[in-house]
């Protein structure tokens, strides 16, 4: 979504700030229970569909998907006007990329004002079905309240007149035409709702459980959530798509939210409101074998480079890399092209030198001979494309501009929810390798190098995706 003529930081509108009602509401942890039904609305809608189809990772890190929908939302309304102001410019810039052409043939944009319409008004939709699913609806003075709460920000979209409903109350007839005329139970809705569950990686907060644990709890997860999805879909959505709610499924749903809303508004407000930050631990893993450069390769492919999670490396996965390390950063427009310019660069390098039958696709196994095979034919192979990319990396991640990343600059950059505080700090040692409290370009680069280069697994760098 991006406004079409947007405003200058200082015309934003102005906040009551987080305490508002509406942002409250939209910082509460039972928000997770109807956040699945919130994603299934809106990849209902064809052009997010096509778009999440071709650009999107939501296959190979759904929950990231979850994360970073909900996580804007946060950022376009529960922040002050400079903040707000960087996520509309940051949401323009992504979304200027996702424009194509679907498998029927018809052309998407990701600026279409109507797709960008409902895009918003799901979040605030969600907002209030949080609320009736809890037994505690909202009167229609709440409602309008927050309405006007939403629409303030909203604004700065600069959506065409007519494109959101004028008042809350308009929102039923709103939602009941749009399903009507517009949405389809498209096969990303579909995937969605009945399969990415199925074959989901384990979220970062249960990785305690291991894989066998999450496995075993991963169908019990499926069907409950799919279950409960069904349940809460506006009734206008599921007898236009022949969705059953079961009595089963409508029970589990009143268990949930009204339990939910009974603890969770006993908490106290820094337990029961989600605030910014936090970390969950990755588990610690021992060092293995000698020689391990192919499963360390395997491993990269397979965690880094595959972010649509289909077992093969495109373009897209290139331009996905590259959003997540803009998303983590927060960059400006010239840092977000600088770090798109130098992913391109890679992608073209891999693409000539690994596909060979001209698909546009590499598949795991290609990558891992063709990178070993590289490396070992050719000292500087890795200078052709990673390097490259990995220099844009370190400059943006480099916010003072002093060429040295310190540890905060690091932790914004590999830390968050994906390391646990000690393996982020024993990395930051292992590349800091005269010990001076920095990493200069030289030594992230070596870091770099010795993942892809180095047999055995004493090498500074070959810890950089966790202890193997």
């Amino acid at each position: 979504m991006s406004p079409s003529a947007s405003p200058s930081p200082s015309s934003a509108p102005s906040s009551s700030g987080p305490e508002g009602s509406f942002r409250r509401d939209l910082s509460e942890w039972r928000l997770a229970l109807v956040a699945w039904r919130l994603v299934v609305l809106q990849a209902s809608h064809p052009v997010v569909a096509a778009g999440m189809a071709e650009h999107s990772t939501y296959r190979g890190h759904p929950w990231r998907r979850i994360e970073h929908t909900l996580g804007s939302g946060r950022r376009l309304f529960q922040a002050d006007q400079e903040q707000l102001w960087r996520e509309v410019q940051r949401l323009d810039r992504a979304h200027r990329r996702i424009t194509g052409t679907d498998p029927d043939g018809r052309k998407y944009d990701a600026h279409d004002p109507a797709t960008r319409a409902w895009v918003l008004l799901t979040l605030f939709e969600s907002v209030v079905a949080m609320r009736e699913l809890s037994g505690e609806p909202l009167t229609a003075a709440e409602l309008e309240a927050r309405y006007r709460e939403f629409a303030e920000i909203a604004a700065v979209f600069g959506l065409p007149a007519g494109a959101l409903p004028a008042t809350a109350a308009e929102l039923p007839g709103y939602l009941r035409r749009t399903t009507a005329e517009e949405l389809e139970f498209t096969g990303t809705a579909r995937h969605l709702l009945y399969d990415t569950l199925k074959v989901a990686p384990c979220p970062r907060r249960l990785w305690f459980l291991g894989p066998v644990g999450w496995r075993l709890l991963r169908g019990v997860v499926a069907r409950v959530l799919v279950a409960l999805t069904v349940a809460d879909l506006p009734p206008v959505y599921r007898e236009r798509f022949g969705l059953v709610r079961t009595r089963r499924a409508a029970l589990l749903s009143r268990l949930l939210h009204r339990g939910a809303r009974v603890v969770l508004t006993r908490l106290p407000d820094r337990v029961r409101y989600r605030s910014p930050g936090g970390s969950a631990p990755a588990r610690f893993r021992r060092p293995s074998g000698r020689d391990t450069r192919p499963p360390r390769l395997d491993r990269f492919f397979r965690e880094v480079l595959d972010q649509t999670g289909d077992g093969h490396l495109t373009a897209h996965d290139l331009r996905a890399m590259a959003h997540n390390v803009c998303w983590q950063l927060e960059l400006s427009a010239a840092g977000e092209a600088e770090v798109y310019a130098a992913f391109e660069g890679w992608w073209e390098q891999l693409r000539a030198g690994m596909d060979a039958d001209g698909d546009g696709r590499i598949s795991r196994a290609e990558y891992v001979a063709a990178t070993l095979a590289g490396c070992d034919r050719d000292p500087a192979y890795l200078e052709g494309g990673l390097l490259p990319a990995l220099r844009a990396v370190f400059a943006a991640a480099d916010t003072d501009g002093d060429g040295l990343l310190d540890f905060a600059e690091y932790r914004v950059l590999f830390g968050g929810r994906r390391v646990h505080p000690a393996e982020l700090s024993h990395g930051f040692r292992q590349l800091d390798v005269d010990g001076d409290g920095v990493i200069t370009v030289a030594e992230f680069l070596r870091g770099f190098v010795d993942y892809f280069t180095a047999r055995a697994p004493s090498a500074p760098g070959t810890q950089l995706l966790g202890r193997a």
